[in-house]
């Protein structure tokens, strides 16, 4: 397969990170002769010190002409620490995110055996963990209408969703269910919100019609507990945008770190695939930086465009670089691998092994939740 990759690196360790998956997936290339081609562009604060604009013309250009966008990080303190800043890096991939249409964010979470003394959390709350969440990423109050009055003291922040908008993403969210456990728990608050009793009122009406999938609803102050309480019991989890970005970063608390955690972003036409972490400038240019949810983040690249077995090899080989100890200091306090020396292990395992041709498929950490 021929696949045109757009690598948006960004800031912070995005750099780092991204280029131990690309690593992978040109170990990937070699092994299951495929032609990947890379094609770099700016965006976010690099973007902005280099042209003025968090997303230049070229780099959105590059990416809707792109089969798939690899993503690395973005955010920069100059601007976090500035709430008088108009500008901001993270507008670039709000924008990005809906100039490409990617209304479907998919974060999968589940918890490695051999890292559960890593959870903040007692292992016999987190064993079985393994759900994925399906966030929808191009409407509610990140989109808005924004306001501020004349004298600074009111600020306004609109939400706002369509019947088409929340459709779209239920029926990929019921669909993979169907592949899973077969239960949807859609999370809302719909005691409070106008917003939220729409979203109730139309995934019900799509729950008739999958009828061998379970739905249950769910309030998000509650669910933000019963993640922390009994993270096992969710297979699928539905949900608007603020409420999916606040749930997935704290599903990345269950599984010991947030340098695990891949996502893809998807709409009818483009698809994004980045990790789930920030830019953590602090760590930059250290060669400290977790890639692994990057790595698997280009591993759910691969799964997008049905390259199954390919998926499987990244997957396996991360598997086994956690299983030997070859990880990030986030991982293990006395760790002497850098960024790097992962990724080259990682790359490595993935040309030279072949257990991912024995291996069952129902046993692989990613498995059927990323497939749309």
């Amino acid at each position: 397969m021929k696949l045109q990759i757009a690598l948006l690196k960004g800031d912070g360790i995005g750099p780092e990170v991204t280029a131990q998956a690309v690593k992978c997936l040109q170990a990937v290339e070699e092994t299951f002769g495929h032609e990947f081609h890379f094609k770099e562009a700016l965006v976010g604060a690099a973007a902005m010190d280099a042209y003025g604009d968090p997303l230049p013309e070229q780099t959105l250009e590059l990416c809707k002409k792109s089969d798939a966008v690899l993503f690395g990080a973005i955010g920069d303190p100059r601007y976090d620490n500035d709430p008088s800043a108009k500008v901001r890096p993270e507008q670039g991939l709000l924008r990005l995110r809906k100039e490409l249409g990617l209304f479907c964010n998919i974060r999968p979470i589940k918890v490695f055996p051999t890292l559960m003394e890593k959870s903040p959390l007692k292992k016999k709350v987190i064993q079985g963990t393994d759900f994925v969440i399906y966030r929808e990423l191009t409407g509610g109050i990140y989109f808005g209408e924004k306001s501020l009055s004349e004298d600074g003291t009111t600020a306004t922040d609109s939400c706002t969703y369509t019947e088409a908008e929340i459709s779209r993403i239920a029926h990929l969210a019921f669909k993979a269910a169907k592949g899973r456990r077969k239960k949807v728990t859609l999370v809302d608050k719909a005691n409070v919100l106008e917003s939220s009793r729409l979203w109730r009122r139309v995934v019900t009406k799509i729950g008739e019609s999958y009828p061998e999938v379970t739905l249950d609803c769910m309030f998000i102050d509650n669910a933000a507990m019963q993640l922390l309480l009994k993270p096992s019991q969710f297979d699928v989890i539905l949900t608007e945008n603020m409420f999916g970005d606040i749930l997935s970063d704290e599903g990345s608390a269950v599984g010991g770190s947030i340098g695990l955690l891949p996502s893809a972003s998807t709409g009818e036409h483009h698809a994004l695939f980045e990790p789930v972490h920030g830019s953590y400038p602090q760590a930059a240019g250290k060669d400290i930086a977790n890639p692994i949810a990057s790595i698997l983040s280009a591993a759910m690249l691969l799964d997008h465009f049905k390259l199954d077995e390919e998926s499987r090899a990244v997957v396996i080989a991360v598997l086994k670089s956690i299983k030997k100890g070859v990880v990030s200091p986030d991982l293990s306090t006395s760790s002497k691998y850098g960024t790097s020396h992962i990724g080259d292990f990682i790359s490595g395992n993935i040309r030279d092994s072949d257990e991912y041709l024995i291996l069952n498929k129902e046993n692989i950490w990613l498995g059927k939740s990323t497939i749309i």
